[in-house]
């Protein structure tokens, strides 16, 4: 396997994902089969199902019936859909972009009995469906579509709108910017489990102010691009949730306490079997979470279990599971300082923990009632690493390893429902990703021939492998880091050292997984240049290393983190290899923060900084992320000024170059002009590179990625000069 190709193919591939938000759906979903014994996928342009443990083919949908009938418009392939007997095939194509995922599109249903094909919502605008899903017997698909919802009824060949009032900004069935960006809120509406009526958000955005972004090159006249999104100290949308009557089209609302404005509801779902729904309300500073369960008739809503935090409360997982016969959930919370699964009763009265220890649960993958097993994710001893394990569902028992110890690294499993099979992936900073299919109750892959073990015999590992390291602040804080050292390394001779940060509660960047040391951004080889690039994790990134660890960084945000990346630094230049005088720093969004406030608030230590799309004064960001991690500004803006780089931009010292895209909806491109006035201001110079109509991204356009890998390296190159001396 040639490893110098595979890192260059990530790079290209990676080289938007700088650390900015992530997301649950950048993972790909794979789809079982109803029994867990096989799964489906497209290939060779037909869908087909793949038997385990035979590995045995056999074709669902061919690509006649796909492509050769010429009464429809099937394009690329993006998802699809069983209906629960197994009958029918939801397929998603022709997908555009909405803000930064493709969630609209085009949906055909593919009956397998009949062997045809219709297109759901026909008289719609083209590509203009979202989140098309079948009702449970399978005979209606329930839709959004310029914001309402439609129905069509397939068995009938009718189309019934359930909403009519959605406008641009009257949103029925999803969400709005900041919903969608900061909950990872997009679906937005359920089928009941009767099929008889759907429950969905209702988002009222009409009273958010519109941000301006403006074009001036695709027209001799420039022209604004509005985006409803509300800043720090601005009231978010009014939410609520309604259940409409399919045959009726009516919507009842819930009653759910407390104020439609102050309040988000970021997650909702049906209990199974019942009328009644299940949601989650957590208020406007994100420290009371509340569930309700609401009778979907009436309305009334109960308050079953509310808990508190002096920092923040996120927003639950997005799939509720139940179990004992639908009369308790599991339910994820920090209570305790470690993030842990509890059974929850239906009416919150019994709490069963079911993970017990100091160790963090990093996620559920599987509940596995019929064997009274949970399956989960944890590393209670390397928080750069991800394993799998599982205990009784019951609660009471000790944790036990599921993956073998002699694969230290990352890993993650993709359960079947019976919990028999998985696909199994393994990944270190050395190996490139890596899958086998094995079975779970005996944890042997299904061919000796596609295992991880043979696979990692014929990968080639780098000789200048990522080193992970400690290192203790004087403040007493150990912090892990990862290194790679140039290549043809002399311990005699001092280099200089490249600082990779993020440093904020959306991401981590010391993980022992493949691309971890691979500056995506250098046009060249740092390691054959030169150059020592390190990065270290502060406290308040989502490492799971417990909650204290975690929300350390509450109203910290600009302060604790920065202070915590410069005292390792200060330790890292103390090692006889390092050239103290050659250091720079950079990062991404809110790694480009970061990468503003240390050149700010210890010029001493960093010389050269590259900063992209960074949020230079925090008042400017949307409500929903900065006052979940800075609280309130109603009360006091002292934390978000005394964490925002503008404060601090007088004491710039070294080499600073600032990137922006000037279309970028989520870190507005007016954070690069206030720095720039307080950097003119103080008589400070600097060097700036706008990317115009560009987003927080900045790949659109023809070699916008290669310019800005271009850009970045010369400046790196030109005032941090690599090689060892």
């Amino acid at each position: 396997m040639n490893f110098r190709n595979i890192v260059f193919k990530l790079a290209l591939a990676l080289l938007i994902g700088f650390c900015s938000k992530t997301h649950a759906q950048n993972r790909p979903e794979l789809k079982w089969t109803k029994d867990g014994n096989a799964y489906y996928q497209f290939t060779d342009g037909e869908l087909v199902s793949i038997s385990l443990a035979q590995n045995e083919r056999k074709t669902i949908i061919s690509r006649d019936l796909l492509y050769t009938s010429g009464q429809h418009t099937i394009g690329r392939i993006k998802d699809f859909f069983f209906s629960e007997d197994g009958s029918k095939v939801l397929i998603y194509t022709n997908s555009k972009k909405v803000w930064r995922y493709e969630t609209r599109g085009d949906y055909f249903v593919a009956d397998l009995k009949a062997n045809t094909i219709t297109q759901v919502g026909k008289d719609k605008p083209a590509s203009s469906l979202m989140f098309a899903k079948f009702s449970p017997d399978g005979n209606k698909v329930a839709y959004v579509s310029k914001h309402n919802l439609y129905v069509d009824d397939l068995m009938a060949k009718s189309t019934k709108a359930l909403t009519t009032d959605g406008t641009e900004r009257l949103i029925n069935g999803t969400f709005d910017w900041v919903y969608e960006e900061e909950f990872d809120c997009r679906d937005g509406f359920r089928w009941s489990p009767d099929g008889q009526s759907i429950a969905y958000w209702q988002i009222d955005a009409t009273k958010i102010k519109n941000f301006l972004m403006i074009d001036n090159t695709d027209s001799i006249y420039p022209f604004t691009i509005p985006v409803e999104y509300p800043k720090v100290g601005e009231d978010p949308s009014s939410c609520k949730v309604g259940v409409v009557n399919i045959a009726s089209a009516q919507t009842k609302w819930l009653n759910i306490p407390g104020d439609a404005i102050q309040n988000y509801i970021p997650r909702m779902g049906w209990i199974p079997g019942s009328n009644e729904v299940i949601l989650q309300q957590l208020n406007r500073e994100q420290n009371v979470s509340k569930l309700f369960v609401a009778n979907a008739a009436t309305g009334v809503a109960q308050n079953i279990l509310t808990e508190t935090d002096q920092a923040w409360i996120d927003a639950a997982d997005e799939n509720w599971e139940w179990v004992n016969e639908n009369k308790e959930f599991i339910w994820m919370s920090e209570k305790d300082g470690w993030r842990h699964a509890y059974r929850i009763s239906k009416d919150g009265k019994r709490q069963t923990l079911i993970t017990k220890g100091d160790f963090d649960v990093i996620e559920k993958s599987l509940v596995d009632e019929k064997n009274n097993s949970l399956y989960y994710m944890a590393s209670p001893g390397n928080a750069t690493q991800k394993y799998l394990y599982k205990t009784k569902l019951s609660g009471g028992s000790k944790p036990e390893m599921v993956t073998p110890s002699i694969l230290p690294g990352t890993h993650n499993y993709d359960i079947s429902p019976n919990g028999i099979y998985a696909r199994h992936t393994y990944t270190t900073a050395s190996v490139p990703l890596i899958t086998e299919w094995m079975k779970l109750t005996t944890l042997n892959p299904l061919t000796m021939d596609g295992s991880i073990t043979n696979q990692l015999g014929r990968i080639r590992p780098p000789k200048n492998k990522v080193e992970f390291f400690k290192v203790t602040t004087e403040d007493g804080i150990e912090l892990d880091g990862w290194m790679k050292k140039p290549d043809n390394f002399d311990q005699t001779k001092k280099y200089p050292v490249v600082f990779y940060v993020y440093g904020e509660p959306a991401s981590q960047t010391v993980k022992d997984e493949f691309g971890t040391g691979i500056n995506r951004l250098y046009a060249g080889d740092m390691p054959k240049d030169g150059y020592i690039y390190i990065s270290v994790e502060n406290r308040g990134a989502p490492a799971p290393k417990g909650r204290e660890w975690r929300k350390s960084i509450y109203k910290n945000i600009g302060l604790l983190n920065i202070r915590d990346q410069a005292m390792a630094a200060k330790k890292i230049l103390q090692w006889p290899f390092v050239d103290k005088d050659r250091v720079a720093v950079w990062g991404w969004s809110g790694g480009g923060s970061s990468t503003l406030n240390l050149m700010f608030q210890y010029p001493e230590i960093y010389k050269t900084g590259i900063a992209i799309a960074a949020v230079a004064n925090q008042l400017t960001y949307d409500n929903i992320y900065q006052e979940r991690y800075m609280g309130s500004p109603l009360k006091t803006k002292e934390a978000y000024i005394k964490g925002s780089p503008v404060t601090y931009a007088k004491n710039l010292q070294g080499n600073l170059l600032y990137i922006h895209g000037t279309g970028d909806d989520n870190v507005h491109y007016q954070n690069a002009e206030m720095l720039i006035n307080e950097l003119i201001r103080n008589k400070k110079v600097f060097q700036l590179m706008s990317y115009p109509n560009r987003t927080h991204s900045i790949n659109e356009g023809e070699n916008t990625s290669a310019h800005l890998a271009l850009t970045y390296t010369e400046f790196l190159r030109r005032n941090c000069p690599p090689g060892g001396r």
